[in-house]
């Protein structure tokens, strides 16, 4: 399960990345090396990780975060390893009956036939830029083009919540505009057919609306752990 906060504002502070002690970062290499064997599409690219979660003010978050590469979270599969967890960005889009948009991550990720919101862990910013809110909205706008074919302004995308998991993972949510069904179906359709002529695995290989909790179990597969109370979120803030 995870707590679900709202804040007004968000920070987020850059600190130093965890240190490996030499065994662990050889376990971690060795469950990479494994991991890549599993899944050739696995890439060690840079990303976020969180290393603490607080509240600066009343109405303000604060989110310190450290860089890492992909790699890093096969620490996950080390015994007694001590593991950050991501930082990710998803997005909330609704269709105009209220149900939202959900996803199935597709045999090409690194979790396969996980239901959750389109979005994913945040990349690191490059050269002098920041990581701050406007960096965390126009990734999650582009998760949401590259996940369901829908291409919408990071500007139109409204934060709503934070969700703080249980192993310390903490997601960043954006509210999308509602769109009819109908037009969310065919923006996916669209996608996985372009994704499909070149070649491509897209990252959902299908995508629900629902509109409470008590759908989530016809979900067949795993669910993220903030799924469920955010669905319920949205059941009383988009649906109302």
């Amino acid at each position: 399960m995870a707590e679900l906060l709202v804040a007004e504002g968000l920070r987020l502070v850059e600190v130093a990345p965890p240190v490996l002690p030499a065994v662990a970062r050889t376990a971690m290499d060795r469950e990479w090396d494994k991991a890549v064997l599993a899944n050739p599409a696995l890439f060690d690219g840079p990303v976020a990780v969180c290393a603490g979660l607080s509240r600066e003010t009343p109405d303000t978050l604060l989110v310190s975060w450290s860089r890492v590469t992909y790699r890093y979270f096969a620490l996950r599969r080390v015994p007694g390893a001590t593991v950050q967890r991501s930082l990710f960005v998803s997005v909330v889009q609704p269709a105009e009956d209220g149900r939202v948009l959900v996803g199935r991550m597709s045999s090409a990720t690194a979790a396969p036939g996980r239901w959750q919101f389109p979005g994913g862990s945040v990349e690191p910013p490059t050269g002098d830029e920041p990581l701050d809110e406007h960096a965390l909205r126009r990734h999650a706008a582009l998760e949401l083009a590259e996940e369901t074919g829908v291409d919408l302004p990071a500007a139109e995308l409204t934060r709503c919540l934070v969700t703080h998991g249980e192993d310390g993972q903490v997601g960043v949510h954006y509210l999308a505009p509602p769109l009819p069904a109908d037009l969310l179906r065919e923006r996916f359709r669209t996608l996985v057919a372009a994704d499909t002529a070149l070649g491509r695995v897209p990252e959902f290989d299908r995508i629900a609306l629902v509109g409470s909790p008590a759908e989530l179990p016809d979900l067949a597969g795993p669910h993220v752990a903030y799924l469920e109370p955010v669905v319920r979120w949205a059941g009383r803030r988009v649906g109302s």
